[in-house]
């Protein structure tokens, strides 16, 4: 029997614990550890298990309850889309009526050489980031928006069904996209500003031809009333 625990000076015997009462060979197979409690029953502090928890593990419970599994906090996949054709169609103006849903009225200064946007809209349930690349029309910043050609995935292609020679320029258009965008890049040709129609240059007709021709998909729009805007991005997007 051993005489007194650590730190006791009475001298006093003590009885030995259990586990070490018994045999050696039964020594292995002693618990070492107290036996499962079942819910409801008495903890050794006193606090009953399973009836009330800690604050903090209130707070973890309620939130797995609550959200159940983590956000997913994935980044949306990114879409490069240009928009193209000759100065005063209308680019601008429809990058900001499908981005703000507003459109600006009177004089419009022209873009010089390039400016973004960024947007994100859902497709099939899938969330895609559309960065939109405004382009320049004119002639001595064309070198500029070449650069960007062979990053971009879809191209929006516009002319103003009020301008005769803007349509006629389309082919000129087609002509740099075929030799510096990609192989594979998704093309969509606009006639914009169909809310004009008392002052209509080009025949819808005239559109749709031109764009069978190339192989592409033809719609006219408005960045004015906002007729087929979003439905153009949401179409590429695809």
């Amino acid at each position: 029997m051993p005489r007194g625990w650590p730190g006791d000076a009475s001298g006093a015997e003590f009885p030995a614990p259990p586990f070490l009462s018994l045999p050696r060979e039964d020594c292995r197979a002693a618990p070492l550890l107290p036996p499962r409690l079942s819910r409801g029953s008495p903890h050794p502090t006193g606090q009953a298990l399973g009836t009330r928890g800690t604050r903090r593990d209130r707070g973890r419970g309620a939130a797995r309850c609550r959200w159940g599994r983590p956000a997913d906090t994935s980044p949306a996949p990114a879409l490069q889309v240009m928009l193209l054709g000759d100065s005063g169609v209308g680019k601008t103006c429809f990058l900001l009526q499908f981005r703000d849903g507003a459109f600006l009225s009177g004089t419009f200064i022209a873009t010089v050489g390039i400016d973004f946007r960024n947007k994100v809209v859902a497709v099939d349930g899938v969330k895609v980031k559309l960065q939109i690349w405004d382009t320049a029309g004119q002639e001595r910043f064309r070198s500029v928006t070449h650069a960007y050609y062979r990053d971009a995935q879809a191209l929006l292609l516009l002319y103003d069904i009020t301008s005769k020679m803007s349509f006629d320029n389309i082919r000129a258009w087609l002509t740099e996209i075929h030799e510096y965008a990609q192989k594979d890049v998704v093309i969509m040709l606009l006639g914009n500003k169909a809310d004009v129609s008392s002052e209509r240059a080009v025949r819808t007709e005239d559109g749709a031809s031109l764009a069978r021709e190339y192989g592409v998909p033809f719609m006219e729009t408005s960045a004015k009333t906002g007729m087929n805007v979003e439905l153009a991005f949401l179409a590429i997007a695809k």
